[in-house]
This record gives C-alpha cells, sequence and structure tokens, in this order.
C-alpha cells in the first residue's frame, strides 16, 4: 500500500493537534482506550466536546501547555494509503523541528486560523515548505465555525495567501484551499453542510486522490552503496552484490551504469528485491544489484547512469538550517553526512542569513544562532557526488555532525 509522509504547520493554537486528532476519530483510527482517555480528560478539564489534541500531544508539558513542542509522527490508514503525519510545533523557536518533520514529507498541511488570517508565522512556514520543495500544500483554513463559516473571510484569507504565493522561488507547488473547522469535523473527513459555497473536496478526499507523480520530485536515478554483499557458501561463493536503496528514478536490468568516485563503467547484471529476482527497481525501493564487471565498490560508493552524472566536488555552498544551540562560525569543522557517506566538512564563508518571513537576507552575519537560516560555503576533505537540491531532494541535502559531542547539529540543502 501507498505510504503518503504529511507534515503539519501553523501558529500556536491554529489547531493543528485537534485537526490531526479529529482525521483519527473520523476515521475510527483512534483505539478504545485512547479514546476513553480522551473523553476522561476533555470531563475533567470540564469541556462539553472532545478535546482531539490529546490524540497527538505525548508529553506531559505539551498536554499542559496546550502547545505542540516536540515532532509526534502519527500513523493511519484508509483502504487507500496509509498515512504518518508529523505533527510539528507551530513557535518561532522551534523551526528547526519544522525543518525536520518537513524535510522528508512528500506533502503538508498549513493551518490559518479564520479569524487572525495570514501571520508573520504563516510566511516562515509557507517559506519552509518552499524551502524544503513540498510539492503539494494544502492551506487549511481553519475555525471556520469562529466566523460564522464567512465566505467573504475565506476569500479574504485565500487571496492574502495568493500575494504570499507570488514570493516563493519554487513555483511547481500544487496549492489547495479548503475551509475546515477541525473541532466540528467540517470539511475533515466529511464535507460540511455549513459551507455550500464551497465545491471541492474534503481534506482526506483530497490526500486520497494525490497520484504519486504529482507528489514526489521525481530526478535522476542515484543508488548510494549501502552494503556490499559477499556470501561465504558453496552455492554462492562467486556472489557479489551491491545493496541500498533507489533515490530519484528508476535502475533497470541493461543500464550502462558509472561507479563514483572510481568513475569506472559497467552494466547492471541483475536486481534481486529480497531474493526474487527483477527487471527494474523504482524508486524508492531497497534491492540488491550485481554488474556484469568485477568493479571493487564500497560503502558509501553510488551508482549512477552513465550518461547522467551527479557533481564530484570538494567545495559548494547550501542553505542551513541551524539546530543547534552552540553557533556556527567560519572555519569550525563538523562531519558531513550525505546520505551514507561521511566526510569532513569545514564552514569556509557565512554568506548571508535568510529571514524566513520573506523580509530579505542580512549579509552582515558572523555566526549562525538556533534556528537561523541561511547561506554558507563548505570546503570539504574528498569529494562527494551530489545534485543541486532543487534538482534531487535526496541526493542535493545533507546533515552536520558535532565532531565532539555526535549530536546532529544542522541540516543542509544544497544550492
Amino acid at each position: 500500500m501507498e505510504v503518503l509522509k504529511i507534515a503539519t504547520a501553523g501558529s500556536v493554537d491554529d489547531g493543528k493537534s485537534t485537526l490531526i486528532g479529529r482525521i483519527l476519530y473520523d476515521t475510527k483510527s483512534l483505539t478504545t482506550d485512547k479514546l476513553e482517555a480522551i473523553e476522561k480528560t476533555s470531563k475533567k478539564n470540564g469541556y462539553d466536546y472532545l478535546d482531539f489534541s490529546l490524540a497527538t500531544d505525548g508529553l506531559v508539558a505539551e498536554r499542559e501547555q496546550g502547545i505542540t513542542i516536540d515532532v509526534a509522527h502519527i500513523y493511519f490508514s484508509t483502504k487507500k494509503k496509509s498515512y504518518i503525519i508529523a505533527d510539528t510545533p507551530g513557535h518561532v523557536e522551534y523551526t528547526r523541528n519544522m525543518v525536520t518533520g518537513a524535510s522528508t514529507s512528500q506533502a503538508a498541511i498549513i493551518l490559518i486560523d479564520a479569524r487572525k488570517g495570514v501571520i508573520e508565522q504563516t510566511n516562515r512556514h509557507f517559506f519552509i515548505n518552499n524551502l524544503l520543495r513540498i510539492k503539494d500544500v494544502v492551506v487549511a483554513i481553519n475555525k471556520m465555525d469562529l466566523v460564522d463559516f464567512s465566505e467573504e473571510k475565506y476569500n479574504e484569507i485565500k487571496a492574502d495567501f495568493e500575494k504570499l504565493m507570488e514570493k516563493r522561488e519554487y513555483q511547481e507547488q500544487n496549492i489547495t484551499f479548503i475551509p475546515v473547522s477541525a473541532l466540528k469535523g467540517d470539511n475533515v473527513v466529511h464535507a460540511s453542510e455549513n459551507t455550500p459555497w464551497y465545491c471541492g473536496t474534503t481534506l482526506l478526499e483530497h490526500l486520497e486522490s494525490l497520484d504519486r507523480k504529482d507528489i514526489y520530485n521525481v530526478g535522476t536515478p542515484r543508488f548510494p552503496v549501502q552494503y556490499v554483499i559477499r556470501p561465504k557458501t558453496d552455492t554462492h561463493h562467486d556472489f557479489r552484490g551491491f545493496a541500498g536503496k533507489v533515490y530519484g528514478g528508476e535502475l533497470s536490468v541493461g543500464d550502462e551504469v558509472v561507479a563514483l568516485p572510481s568513475q569506472t563503467r559497467s552494466k547492471i547484471k541483475e536486481i534481486f528485491f529480497y531474493d526474487k529476482k527483477c527487471e527494474t527497481a523504482s524508486r524508492r525501493s531497497s534491492v540488491t544489484i550485481t554488474l556484469e564487471d568485477e568493479i571493487n565498490l564500497s560503502r558509501g560508493d553510488m551508482l549512477v547512469k552513465a550518461n547522467d552524472l551527479p557533481a564530484i566536488e570538494k567545495r559548494f555552498t547550501a542553505t542551513i538550517s541551524w539546530m543547534d544551540s552552540q553557533a556556527l562560525t567560519a572555519g569550525k569543522k563538523y562531519v558531513l553526512q550525505h546520505g551514507v557517506n561521511k566526510v569532513l566538512a569545514k564552514v569556509a564563508t557565512v554568506d548571508h542569513k535568510i529571514a524566513p518571513d520573506y523580509s530579505g537576507v542580512d549579509t552582515g552575519v558572523q555566526e549562525l544562532g538556533m534556528n537561523d537560516i541561511a547561506q554558507v560555503g563548505f570546503q570539504l576533505n574528498r569529494p562527494i557526488f551530489f545534485d543541486k537540491f532543487k534538482d534531487h531532494r535526496t541526493n542535493g541535502s545533507f546533515i552536520l555532525i558535532d565532531t565532539q559531542t555526535n549530536s546532529t547539529v544542522g541540516a543542509g540543502f544544497i544550492n
């Protein structure tokens, strides 16, 4: 079954957790004990309704304060798809958490409080979704019940958001506007009688209708080698397979490929999915590949099609989302992990800091603090094989690891 990962975004109290809880409730995805706990806690808090945010806010601090702090991943399924929803916090100080949640998502839901309309945080959330090349974005105008399901208010917010869309760099995004009430359930899973002026789909219907070709940024195939398989058995003593995951496209038996970094050419002889042979390895499939020629490949090397090589460089610039309390400054060294490949990287330049509310850039910065987004130049101790992030989301991204603490301190998107 197809799996769709969705990132949510919205300002404080816009209703992200309530929306997700409503989806789980209306699709009958909540367990009996979870539902009983929600009913009990809602009554205890004096509510005359079910507080669906309790279905997702797992930390004690989240339940006490009524806010989302950490990224929570919620799983549910329908007859058509399986879903993973990344419930990300809306606070400015948790921007890094939103980047983490959205970086591996194929679709996003941006919530807007119908009473407040488009605010500064809306700009920030849309900027990050655009930066991360999220191809399908739903703008859920929530709490429509608190504005009497006003079509005029809905159209006003939609017009303001469309002005924001004019500033985006990534123009291929599909933007869908849906008026909802997460608390009451209007247009979430079931169509609402309160919005006769709205002729579109419900939120779940839209997610169900998404096609793979509409949400995946299909690029060229990249096959990072994760493991070399050499069985020590009599029946397979000559077997030499390269295990990994195909990113960006498809690889087929007979394709001429180049092994990086050696740039040795060969052809794909066999493709195995577990113990079965197949002619083609589709994108995102984990397979084992054998080659017609004896080529020295090891973990961290890469197979690519012969007519479509990535860049092989020791220097590049990237947009960085900084996630650590210790500042990033020019001259500092980090471990850069690009796929399964790790290299030592020095910060060559901090070019400029980017304001994620579309207010411009600051060229006078010397360092980056937690949650800052900036363009940074890197010098590596050896080349890596990369694509621009706009061309290949997987092969154009990386993480930075602190050499002392082994903590992940930043996420990067190659320019």
